[in-house]
C-alpha cells in the first residue's frame, strides 16, 4: 500500500472514529450550536461508514475498491451541499477532499495501460 493511501486512510479513521464518538463536540464546533439527538446519531452513522469504508481498503487495498469507496463520498459530498447548512457544508469539504483522495490512491495504484 502506497504512503498516500495510508494517509487517506488514517485521516478518514480520525475523521470517523470523531464522529463516532464525540458527534456533539464537533457539530457544536462546526455550528456553534448544541445539536439534536437526531443530528449526532446521523453524525455516528456517518463516521461508523468512514471506519467502515478505511477497513475495506485496509483488506482489498486495491485501486477499484478505493475508486469505489471516492464514488461514495462524491455522491455524500454532493447530498451535503443539497442540505447547505453549515454542518451539512463542514462535512461536504471533508468528503470532497476524501473523494479527491481516493481517486488519486487509486489512479497511483492503477497498473501502466498498454501502449496502442
Amino acid at each position: 500500500m502506497t504512503a498516500s493511501a495510508r494517509a487517506l486512510q488514517a485521516v478518514r479513521v480520525g475523521y470517523g472514529m470523531v464522529l463516532v464518538l464525540t458527534p456533539g463536540l464537533v457539530l457544536r464546533l462546526v455550528t456553534g450550536r448544541i445539536p439534536s439527538r437526531r443530528t449526532c446519531r446521523v453524525a455516528r452513522v456517518l463516521g461508523t461508514r468512514h471506519l467502515i469504508q478505511a477497513a475495506a481498503t485496509a483488506v482489498a487495498p486495491r485501486p477499484e475498491v478505493f475508486a469505489i469507496g471516492g464514488g461514495v463520498d462524491a455522491v455524500h459530498t454532493v447530498s451535503m451541499l443539497l442540505a447547505a447548512r453549515r454542518a451539512a457544508l463542514a462535512d461536504a469539504l471533508m468528503e470532497a477532499a476524501l473523494a479527491a483522495g481516493s481517486v488519486s490512491v487509486s489512479l497511483a495504484g492503477s497498473p501502466p495501460r498498454p501502449p496502442r
